[in-house]
């Protein structure tokens, strides 16, 4: 059955307003900056850097310095003892808790009313306008929409105020129309215990018409594999007949692709992946099986770009929208409708397109190995992992990685740590195809690997099913908002993981 005649006006009326940014996405762009300033001109941020007087993006890069959350924490404090109009007009209420700086265990990033509505809500509804405009026969809207959560911990910063996790926070304010199609019921999407969460969701979605999903890759993964388990079905098809969609995002689906093909066996099923972090929602995949994402122009977010090769200078001057190329490596900088002002979130992106301005998500301005000037990152172990995988007949759950330091005898290398849903049968061969992949798409570890001789093969373990699980929850970082760190810099995280190693 086709959608309702309202439901279709309104989405064929958000994809021309979609349209409209993709065709003119600096005159798009320029509206949301003039918005945000004239917004916030009367903030003590505002005053401080005479907001009334900028009328042009430039200025704005002049006067306001380059922002990390260490700077920001001073307000942020603030607005959590109760203080308002200082980053933003509107009363701060919720704010998001995401991982730890290196002076803090945790950041709270605010979030607006606006930032809410205009952002994350919007971002959501465009999903399913996209999927609907891929899919036109879709019946996604008459079924279930599980959505795998982060925890509900939620700490009340005072009497009229909050922080937890994003997810949370937008389970906990959604409209109720959309609660009405959710599944599970609040109590369980909410639930603290992730592993008794798993339990529940599993128990009481498996008895409703779910026909999309939205969570990150990996505990779907678990989620789905429990459905099972209960069920004695061979795959999930045999328990939602009608499942059409998967929304993901998070980490790179590359890994994930084929152990979902194997759960879910359809030619039809669809894959849609999102760029959303605590601070906003930056991009959404438009084109079916793409590897890119549409950004999103008319969230209430500016956008301004570095060069990741300047990132080591002292306030590097910034790329807009018409100044990137495509295939460079940027990190992102933003202004939000909840009052990050040029703030670096720590991500690093990769355009493929700029008509329109479509990119891919490359990793964290802090998650890469280069510790021989190989710069590899997380785009690249991904897309290396693929290959591997491909060439033996592998799949994998999960990973990380980091350096193998020169001993006076061997050469460094890199040192991978793998969660095998099924194991290559030849470690070596596996080993050789990752290694020759890296090399063909990060020409500074094909140098280091080549006649400098600085590194060496990648050394490559396997850790027994549930490994990476076990070891986030030690870390108090289970549940659906919180990520596998693929890559570092130093051994840390592999000095953590190699004493459960199998092979």
């Amino acid at each position: 059955m086709p959608v309702n005649a309202l439901f279709s006006f309104l989405i064929k009326k958000r994809l021309q307003q979609i349209e409209l940014f993709r065709d003119h996405a600096m005159e798009a762009q320029l509206e949301v900056f003039h918005q945000l300033v004239r917004t916030a001109r009367f903030t003590e941020w505002g005053r401080r850097f005479d907001y009334g007087s900028i009328r042009e993006p430039r200025q704005l890069c002049e006067r306001v310095p380059l922002q990390d959350y260490n700077d920001i924490r001073p307000y942020v404090d603030r607005l959590r003892k109760g203080e308002n109009n200082l980053l933003w007009p509107t009363e701060i209420r919720w704010f998001a808790k995401s991982s730890g700086t290196t002076q803090d265990r945790s950041k709270f990033i605010p979030v607006s009313r606006e930032a809410l509505e205009d952002c994350h809500y919007k971002g959501g509804k465009d999903l399913i306008a996209l999927h609907y405009d891929m899919n036109p026969n879709s019946d996604l809207v008459w079924g279930r929409n599980m959505v795998i959560g982060g925890s509900s911990t939620i700490e009340q910063v005072r009497p009229d105020a909050y922080s937890g996790d994003l997810s949370a926070i937008i389970i906990r304010n959604l409209p109720f129309w959309v609660e009405m199609r959710r599944t599970p019921a609040r109590e369980v999407a909410l639930m603290e215990n992730w592993e008794e969460k798993i339990e529940q969701m599993a128990r009481e979605t498996m008895r409703e018409d779910v026909r999309s999903i939205a969570g990150v890759p990996s505990w779907t993964l678990i989620i789905l594999r429990r459905i099972l388990e209960l069920t004695g079905k061979e795959h999930i098809l045999e328990v939602w007949p009608n499942l059409e969609l998967f929304l993901h995002g998070g980490v790179s689906f590359r890994p994930y692709r084929a152990p979902f093909k194997e759960l879910i066996p359809s030619e039809t099923m669809t894959y849609l992946e999102s760029y959303n972090a605590s601070e906003g929602y930056f991009g959404i995949q438009d084109r079916k099986d793409a590897e890119d994402l549409l950004l999103m122009l008319d969230y209430g977010i500016f956008f301004e770009f570095i060069p990741v090769e300047d990132l080591d200078r002292d306030q590097p001057r910034t790329l807009l929208l018409d100044e990137v190329e495509v295939g460079r490596q940027y990190a992102m900088v933003i202004s939000t409708n909840a009052g990050l002002w040029r703030y670096m979130p720590g991500d690093t992106v990769r355009f493929t397109s700029t008509d329109p301005f479509r990119i891919q998500v490359s990793g964290r301005t802090r998650c890469f190995i280069n510790a021989f000037g190989e710069e590899l990152i997380v785009e690249n172990a991904d897309r290396a992992l693929e290959v591997a995988c491909d060439h033996t007949g592998a799949s994998v759950n999960d990973y990380t990685a980091g350096p193998m330091y020169l001993d006076g005898v061997n050469p460094g290398g890199h040192e991978w740590i793998i969660e095998f849903e099924h194991p290559p049968a030849d470690m070596d061969l596996f080993a050789l195809a990752l290694d020759a992949t890296l090399r063909e798409v990060n020409s500074d570890y094909d140098a280091k690997r080549g006649s400098a001789r600085a590194l060496g093969l990648p050394r490559v373990h396997a850790v027994p099913s549930g490994t990476f699980q076990e070891w986030m929850k030690q870390r108090g970082k289970l549940g659906g908002q919180h990520k596998v760190p693929r890559l570092a810099n130093d051994r840390s995280y592999l000095e953590q993981l190699l004493p459960v190693l199998v092979t």
